[in-house]
């Protein structure tokens, strides 16, 4: 296996490897993420592009976007972090952050550790870039079987050995990330009916909260309007930087 940037091998399909069949289609919907496209990052930020290679071929990658840090992490999370480093981008602004968009792995090498080396590379790019931070807004997906808990309530639930109960952040743990809290409203998709019965397949012929696979709380529908909104929460998680001390 290998372990590689953008920068260092721009002709690995890494946006080739693709998402598990049962990913949420509506997250597609996302206008934040427009910002932040692929092709966009890998042109600006190819060292913040991880690729980890089995016979050279891209099995996992771990993309970040770097940005100035405003104070504390945002609630608005996801969306808030993809304007920014757009915004810095466009002013000239000297980053000192990295912020992870996604880890992902191929389905066909899941539980293999490979997140795990992934997560090591990324901070050691981030360190390589001479960035001080690298934080994450993570999507904790077995939150999606319990969409009425609270998020806070979710990301204190543990195991009896102290680790976290759900297993993507059990993995960000151990491999020293710190959860740093909530971001109430880190992703937002918000479309016509038509466009969530096509995501979905469901109905969406009343009014109220909706439970729909694979999110993790309910989406709000307004049948009289003709739109459902999505506002996921996240958990910021901290990741050490090498050389850099942690506060």
């Amino acid at each position: 296996m290998d372990l590689v940037t953008l920068a260092q091998r721009p002709d690995v399909p890494v946006y080739g490897i693709p998402y598990p069949p049962d990913s949420p289609r509506f997250m597609e919907g996302s206008l934040a993420s427009l910002l932040v496209r692929g092709r966009r990052v890998a042109r600006l930020w190819p060292h913040l592009v991880v690729a980890l290679l089995d016979g050279g071929e891209p099995v996992a990658r771990g993309v970040m976007v770097p940005f100035r840090g405003r104070g504390s992490l945002p609630a608005r999370g996801w969306d808030e972090v993809a304007v920014w480093a757009a915004e810095d981008a466009l002013d000239g602004v000297a980053p000192d952050t990295a912020c992870a968009l996604e880890i992902a792995v191929h389905p066909e090498h899941q539980a293999r550790g490979h997140s795990s080396v992934v997560l090591e590379a990324m901070r050691e790019a981030v360190a390589a870039a001479g960035l001080a931070s690298l934080v994450i807004p993570v999507r904790p997906p077995d939150k999606a079987a319990v969409p009425h808990v609270p998020m806070g309530d979710y990301a204190l639930s543990t195991r009896p050995d102290g680790l976290p109960v759900d297993r993507w952040l059990r993995t960000h743990v151990r491999a020293g990330g710190r959860l740093e809290g909530v971001a109430p409203c880190s992703a937002t998709v918000q479309a016509p009916l038509a466009d969530w019965r096509r995501w979905t397949g469901l109905p969406f012929d009343r009014d109220g909260a909706v439970v729909v696979p694979g999110a993790l709380v309910p989406v709000l529908v307004s049948v009289t309007q003709d739109f459902a909104v999505y506002v996921e929460p996240n958990i910021w998680v901290s990741h050490p930087v090498a050389g850099v001390p942690r506060a």
